[in-house]
């Protein structure tokens, strides 16, 4: 059709359904690497098999580990057939570059117009060549773009060349695809990395780790790693399968042979470590990625999982998205109406309703300084909005350190009203009064948190029939151990679990015989339907607390929305 036209992101060729959808899902979270299908029980294509699927969406967003679970269903037979976009994304185009690049199993991945994407998401079924998309009368022809011109430093030539081994070398061809995959003109030095990649999504995680490992790999920058999928020292006596937690264990070894520190927590912006503002870091998980260029003021992409280890690896990242001023406007702004008296609970559920509301540009999020959020505020928040978009930041006026001056000349507004807010309260709490898990600490709870906690409980012990279990850092849980607050947490029967968080927690950690989870998360309340195959509700610590001492958590609107 004229005006039409499909670019090539990934080669390759592929036929099948076409399933489409408005809203960018996330794989992690979102989709079952056993089976292929949508399990998250808040987005549009629920229960869809993706599988032999041209599937079609906006962008992708969520997790960066999205990129390990479409390697794992590419590895295993059970990808879509090809992935067509309308915005640019990066999290499943790694995934699909590694299967091409590592295993020789290339997956086509396409970008398209508007009107060409809406167009496309109406045939029934589509047929994608060297030249055209086919479908239902349909033609649309492919371009195959040349290659931006990348300019290499003589040590990255050097490095591609393979003077620092085989696993430097294909970790730069790696970094140099993306590089002029993203449009990028130049590669930059990054001043440390964080692992996403080890978490056990999916066996294809392991599989990239030990293949790195190895063949040598060895990091060249300081780099941390995110909670893994069990606690390192202690699954067994946990009762976890060793199906589960030898692999999950082996993935955390390979990474800390490539010299990673073992820090296993999905909060490293808690840590000693973390980059101060303007400094250029490689981070991946979607929470620290948002928090860190947010809150921190530092400067990282959102690296999807594999990328994140070939550029700890090289040292070197592509000099695109937020490592540029001009990427690091607001094209968004949402006003809030602001509620009085609001408490902690608040918070997930702005960052959950910005992701919305702004799925695929960085927001400014206005009307809110006068509530002062505190650091765990903002941390809940920018885990929230990682969730459900796929920005790599976003700022809040008069809070955020860039948030002045931030908004572009043509961003659009939307208002978020106090309805608005009640609606999406509303569908997060779609679960039972009875609650027999609480789960604290998505991302890794803080040591105020682990306090306030502490404190709100005053001694009393949790009801018999209720789980409370905390995930932190080990950082975090020397400190609490040190000032007492430990020893409180677990006289009220509190468990504190390190090196996990609860998106990848197993069984029987998470107690098998749970039938409703309460959490003051909204990435949990999210993901966790999906999960785990139980409602989770969403409240404050308050709530949290009741839940604990109670079994109970009644269902109704906080005060600010009544």
């Amino acid at each position: 059709m004229a005006g039409f036209e499909a670019r090539s992101v990934l080669e390759g060729s592929a036929s099948g359904p076409v399933v489409a959808s408005a809203e960018a899902l996330s794989f992690w979270g979102g989709v079952d690497p056993a089976t292929g299908r949508v399990i998250d029980v808040h987005h549009p294509l629920h229960g869809t098999c993706l599988t032999g699927a041209i599937l079609m969406m906006p962008t992708s967003r969520g997790s960066c580990t999205g990129s390990g679970v479409l390697l794992d269903l590419i590895l295993g037979g059970r990808a879509p057939a090809a992935l067509v976009f309308r915005e640019a994304e990066d999290v499943l185009t790694l995934g699909a570059l590694i299967a091409a690049e590592m295993f020789g199993r290339p997956l086509p991945v396409l970008r398209l117009g508007a009107d060409a994407f809406a167009a496309l998401s109406r045939a029934r079924a589509a047929r994608i060549g060297p030249a055209a998309i086919e479908a239902d009368g349909l033609s649309i022809p492919v371009s195959h773009p040349a290659p931006g011109a990348l300019a290499l430093d003589p040590s990255d030539l050097a490095m591609l060349d393979g003077a620092e081994g085989v696993a430097a070398a294909q970790a730069m061809r790696i970094v140099r695809a993306m590089a002029l995959q993203q449009g990028a003109p130049r590669l930059i030095d990054v001043a440390q990395g964080h692992i996403d990649g080890c978490i056990y999504a999916s066996p294809a995680n392991l599989t990239f780790a030990e293949k790195m490992a190895d063949m040598g790999a060895k990091v060249r920058v300081p780099t941390t790693m995110n909670a893994i999928s069990v606690d390192h020292a202690n699954w067994r006596a946990q009762g976890v399968a060793p199906g589960f937690g030898d692999p999950a264990a082996r993935l955390a070894d390979a990474y800390v042979r490539m010299g990673c520190r073992p820090t296993f927590t999905c909060a490293p912006y808690l840590l000693d470590s973390a980059p101060h503002a303007g400094e250029a870091i490689a981070w991946a998980e979607s929470n620290a990625v948002v928090f860190a260029n947010s809150v921190l003021g530092a400067r990282t992409a959102k690296h999807p999982d594999f990328l994140d280890l070939c550029i700890a690896l090289t040292g070197r990242a592509p000099l695109a998205g937020v490592y540029l001023d001009e990427n690091r406007k607001a094209a968004r702004i949402l006003d809030f109406a602001l509620p009085e008296r609001v408490d902690d609970a608040f918070w997930p559920l702005v960052g959950y309703m910005a992701g919305m509301a702004s799925p695929d540009r960085i927001p400014l999020i206005a009307g809110l300084a006068a509530a002062a959020p505190s650091r765990d505020d903002l941390k809940a928040l920018c885990a929230a909005f990682g969730t459900t978009s796929a920005a790599p930041m976003l700022h809040v006026e008069g809070v955020t350190p860039e948030a002045e001056g931030a908004a572009a000349a043509d961003a659009d507004r939307i208002a978020i009203t106090a309805a608005d807010m009640a609606a999406s309260w509303d569908m997060l709490n779609d679960g039972p009064e009875e609650v027999d898990l609480v789960a604290i600490g998505s991302p890794h709870a803080s040591l105020d948190e682990c306090r306030a906690f502490a404190d709100a409980l005053a001694g009393r012990r949790r009801h018999d029939g209720v789980a409370a279990i905390v995930t932190a850092g080990h950082a975090i849980i020397d400190a609490a151990r040190a000032d007492g607050t430990l020893a409180r947490l677990e006289a009220s029967g509190v468990q504190v679990l390190p090196d996990l968080c609860w998106c990848s927690i197993p069984e029987p950690v998470f107690p098998v015989n749970t039938r409703a989870v309460m959490t003051n998360s909204g990435k949990y309340a999210h993901y966790g339907p999906g999960l785990s195959g139980r409602p989770v509700r969403l409240g404050s610590l308050a709530d949290c607390t009741v839940a604990t001492l109670t079994g109970r958590a009644p269902v109704r609107r906080p005060h600010w929305l009544s």
